[in-house]
């Protein structure tokens, strides 16, 4: 792990997943600020998406529906469509009785406002679209903010991740879901993991089905095989407490508030 991405990283680090979804209306500016400010987040995890026009904005949906008061997918609107889009609209801390971002000028962030808007703060970033040539908008952003070494990026399509890899092979690379499904898999069975030095980093989910994947011996491998461990979307603070004394890399959650405490409680007293 010699990438500048790592450089001052250590375990276990709190990640602010899309800025803390369950705390504000996620991957928008008010989000990532609370995350930063409240709860000393060491990382933003988002998500990009491309608009007609070809602006890169921070969105996990490719629909508008579920987060905003707008419908329909982000790629048929322009940048400037878009930014008449509420963003906090549809978020509700109590279950639907208020809306206390609603008309509050809550936008879709550009990933330029994002990177400009917390200078050297590390980045664990999804590239949504599967479109050949995404790739290269997003390079041209990441260049033009000098923000490749605290990027680690990818996607949950092979065919993507392994775009992003071939247009920026210097950067920090997350493992797509096929490559990753085949390193988990070897570790679980006692076997020697697939050699891919294009990827670095396992974001990988806490559980599959009754399964728990991440345990002690699962990080020994992975380190020894100079691999990184993120683990999503953690909001329990007993899995908080059991990962952070396993070692785990990065714990991503909703719920940074409590992520926080948790990561203060276990630091030794100075």
């Amino acid at each position: 792990m010699n990438l500048p991405f790592f450089r001052g990283l250590k375990p276990t680090l709190h990640i602010s997943h899309r800025g803390g979804a369950l705390l504000a209306p996620e991957n928008t500016l008010p989000a990532f600020r609370m995350a930063v400010e409240r709860y000393r987040t060491q990382m933003l995890e988002l998500d990009v998406h491309l608009t007609r026009d070809g602006e890169v904005v921070v969105a996990h949906d490719a629909l508008l529906d579920r987060c905003t008061d707008a419908q329909g997918p982000i790629s048929a609107r322009s940048f400037s469509e878009l930014r008449r889009v509420d963003a906090g609209y549809r978020f509700t801390p109590d279950g639907g009785r208020t809306f206390p971002f609603r008309g509050q000028g809550v936008h879709i962030p550009t990933l330029s406002e994002v990177l400009r808007a917390f200078p050297g703060l590390p980045i664990n970033l999804e590239m949504k679209p599967d479109t050949p040539g995404t790739e290269e908008v997003l390079y041209e952003v990441l260049r033009q903010e000098h923000a490749l070494d605290r990027v680690c990026m990818g996607s949950e399509l092979d065919e993507v991740g392994e775009r992003l890899v071939a247009r920026m092979p210097d950067a920090c690379h997350f493992y797509p879901r096929d490559a990753l499904t085949a390193i988990v898999l070897a570790i679980r069975s006692g076997e020697a993991p697939p050699e891919d030095p294009r990827y670095t980093v396992l974001d990988m989910p806490l559980y599959f089905g009754e399964v728990r994947l991440v345990d002690e011996e699962f990080l020994r491998t992975t380190t020894r095989h100079g691999k990184w461990v993120n683990v999503w979307t953690v909001d329990d603070p007993e899995e908080m407490r059991r990962l952070v004394s396993e070692g785990v890399g990065g714990i991503m959650t909703d719920r940074p508030d409590l992520l926080r405490q948790i990561l203060d409680a276990s630091s030794p007293a100075p």
